[in-house]
């Protein structure tokens, strides 16, 4: 993670305040606003009004300039006044059927220029903050209607190819040029709130796919959010073995609804290839294998690898269904934890990628947790003139701008309360997100520096037991010889990743075995309950199990 946001272009602003506010115009001057002034008896009805003026005026588009006099002037607000603002300004849009798309901050001086970097943040040498919210006509796509699905599969199979050519309806040029539409900009991960985690996005309407042009431009992926009537997001993983650690991350610390492997044809399964659907099975992930570049093959070499899939998944214990044979709708009916739809694509050629469209629309949303609110943090940073904001995948429940909720374990296993300022998927800010969605939420009460990954946002009305040691029930999947008392992986659970020890049952595991253990970390405490599932590895050594007690309450 970059530390230090990438500042914003000041020709955004100087723009802006060069516009100016006209009657019929679509930029607006608000020096800031406020709960207790601005939403009172009439206020909310009649500034919602006007901003829907703005935004009629600017074609579906209105540009609200924060920190500002009414003529224009450099006044600059303090942070919480202006996250106060942008929560005021997001009720007023929701009123007007629309929504914040982006914004942008710089720090102002005492001199009244504005700076960009850290003087955004509003620190000893400015005198506060002036920003530019971007307001778009339209509401954001409710939580229904929205799967989430984990992509893996190794190095040069094509996954994040194959994924490009889905979102942006392009075929390949043959060299991976769709591929890049999955990188992580560092344009995207210094804007924080987005919480892109997914790195790629597209939807369905009633008249077919909904796609974007440029992926990398995030007005696109809004107005997928926004046109669409259903939605799949992927998290996209790493192939190389080196970044196993990656993929696991990817595909245990997210609430995924489906899991997509891909493989090359022309090289067919490879042992990656084996370990990552090993961990996509073993989390009880209903999985499809896509296999890639048939294009470069024959219809022969084709046929043999689909027999080589077809082994793989009954070797354990899945049953394979080609959907050339039976059909999509067949697909979409028989998926689950033991049926594993299999078809050919070549993101070259297009062949397939119809199919796979057919495939992805109907998969249903597999069902959420209404439980309480629970969410694993998995990335965090400190965002212009917001502060600390922790991202992460809602695993139960759901969260609202204004929850008092509670941020631990910290290293002594205790928590701290936090409240939220507010909540951010695909570039939107929203009032509200439930289990499934990936999201960012801006918090009070804690510094950035405090947020670690593995930590876990609950209700302030819980009582949680952070434990350095658990019960288990694991499987072996490999191992050069045997795991003895005292053996120490790396345990990736939700998104901890951290050493632990493993005492296993009568002293010793071998590959292939299932058995029981105490599993102890190394360093510190977490949030673990019973049912919850793991990967293990060390070196060649990798494994998964289930937790089976809770035993070691800090």
């Amino acid at each position: 993670m970059v530390s230090t946001p990438m500042s914003p272009d000041r020709a955004t602003l100087e723009r802006a305040l060069e516009r100016g506010e006209e009657e019929g115009g679509s930029v607006e001057f608000k020096e800031r606003l406020t709960e207790e002034l601005h939403l009172a008896d009439g206020r909310l009805e009649s500034l919602a009004a006007q901003l829907r003026h703005r935004v009629l005026s600017g074609d579906g588009e209105a540009t609200y300039v924060v920190g500002v006099t009414d003529e224009g002037g450099m006044a600059g607000i303090d942070p919480d006044a202006f996250s106060e603002t942008m929560d005021v300004l997001s009720l007023l849009a929701d009123e007007a059927g629309a929504h914040i798309e982006d914004v942008q901050t710089w720090g102002v001086q005492a001199d009244g220029t504005a700076v960009r970097g850290n003087g955004a943040r509003g620190g000893e040498d400015t005198k506060g903050i002036v920003g530019v919210a971007t307001i778009r006509e339209g509401a954001v796509l409710e939580d229904d209607d929205h799967i989430v699905v984990g992509t893996a599969g190794h190095v040069d199979h094509g996954k994040s190819t194959l994924v490009g050519s889905l979102v942006t309806g392009k075929e390949d040029d043959g060299d991976g040029g769709t591929r890049a539409y999955l990188d992580v900009q560092p344009h995207e991960v210094e804007r924080g709130l987005s919480a892109d985690l997914s790195y790629g996005v597209y939807g369905f309407d009633e008249d077919g796919a909904v796609r974007m042009d440029n992926p990398n431009r995030k007005s696109d992926r809004a107005r997928v959010v926004e046109e669409a009537d259903s939605l799949v997001s992927f998290v996209d993983t790493v192939g190389h073995e080196p970044w196993l650690s990656t993929t696991i991350r990817g595909l245990v610390g997210q609430k995924l609804d489906y899991g997509m492997l891909t493989v090359a044809a022309d090289d067919g399964p490879t042992k990656t290839t084996r370990e990552h659907l090993g961990i996509l099975l073993a989390t009880d992930l209903p999985t499809i294998v896509v296999i890639t570049k048939t294009d470069l093959v024959d219809d022969e070499r084709v046929a043999e690898v689909e027999r080589e899939v077809e082994r793989a998944l009954r070797e354990v214990d899945k049953t394979p269904l080609r959907v050339e044979r039976h059909g999509v709708q067949a697909a979409i009916e028989e998926i689950n934890e033991t049926v594993v739809p299999v078809l050919t694509t070549s993101a070259v050629a297009g062949d397939g990628l119809q199919k796979l469209d057919a495939l992805l629309e109907g998969l249903p949303k597999v069902a959420g947790d209404d439980g309480e609110f629970r969410m694993y943090v998995d990335r965090s940073y400190n965002v212009q003139g917001v502060g600390a904001v922790a991202s992460g995948t809602i695993k139960s429940g759901r969260v609202e701008a204004g929850d008092e909720l509670l941020l631990g374990p910290m290293q002594d296993g205790s928590f701290r309360e936090v409240e939220v300022r507010s909540i951010e998927m695909h570039y939107h800010r929203v009032d509200q997100a439930k289990a499934g969605r990936i999201v960012g939420v801006a918090l009070k009460g804690v510094q950035e520096a405090a947020l670690e990954r593995g930590m876990v946002l609950l209700p302030r009305e819980a009582d949680p037991d952070p434990v350095r040691e658990f019960e288990a029930e694991v499987m072996v999947l490999n191992h050069p010889t045997r795991i003895d008392d005292g053996y120490e992986p790396v345990v990736h659970l939700e998104t901890v990743s951290e050493a632990a020890a493993f005492y296993p049952e009568g002293g010793q595991l071998l590959p292939g075995d299932t058995g029981h253990t105490r599993v102890r970390f190394k360093f510190r405490s977490y949030l673990v309950e019973e049912g919850q599932r793991f990967v293990f590895r060390e070196g060649r050594s990798k494994g998964v199990g289930t937790v089976t007690e809770v035993t070691g309450v800090e």
